[in-house]
């Protein structure tokens, strides 16, 4: 089975994430999507972040019951902090079986370089890259282990969401409805 890992911190998950992963499954080959909900990415400030099981129950709300898809919380358990390699030989351990690629946008590809083994990661896993606004994929873009996929181009952040809510704007239709409701009961980004 091919299983597309996409990592993220999900703060919060929205409808441009849950776009990229139907696509994928449609256009990349792949028969499920695993949502690895990062506790802390090495590369980002951790201090605009949700605690790691409210992201993960926001991720969990934005699938519902489409078995297709699936959040994980595996990187909660391995040390902090935590990269990609270390999930990866972790994953590829626990199910031998399974074929494991990595889902990434345009812009993560363009730094792909400056995570740790990098080069293991394009030895044994493809990654499978959807477009960013104003990011062409750098030096890997042409590389065999790289597909560029023509993903619609989807110009929606989670710091543009943060950002809105945190102005009192209304931004529902940005987030899966259960995600929307969840923020609100929560009183998530709010100032």
């Amino acid at each position: 089975m091919k299983i597309g890992l996409y990592f993220g911190t999900f703060n919060p998950i929205h409808i441009g994430h849950m776009a990229i992963a139907g696509y994928m499954l449609s256009f990349g080959g792949l028969d499920k999507v695993w949502f690895i909900v990062t506790p802390r990415n090495p590369l980002k400030k951790k201090d605009s972040l949700l605690p790691e099981v409210q992201r993960l129950r926001m991720v969990r709300e934005a699938i519902g019951d489409d078995t297709r898809f699936k959040a994980s919380d595996v990187e909660f358990k391995l040390s902090q902090p935590n990269y990609t390699i270390h999930t990866l030989t972790y994953l590829q351990e626990q199910f031998p079986k399974e074929e494991f690629l990595l889902i990434l946008g345009s812009d993560n590809l363009e730094g792909f370089l400056k995570w740790k083994n990098a080069g293991r990661i394009l030895e044994k896993h493809q990654l499978l890259v959807y477009p960013r606004p104003g990011h062409e994929g750098g030096a890997l873009k042409d590389h065999p282990r790289v597909k560029l996929l023509p993903a619609p181009l989807m110009d929606i952040s989670s710091t543009f969401i943060r950002g809105a809510i945190a102005a009192g704007k209304d931004v529902k239709h940005f987030l899966p409805e259960a995600v929307w409701k969840y923020i609100g009961e929560m009183g998530f980004f709010r100032p």
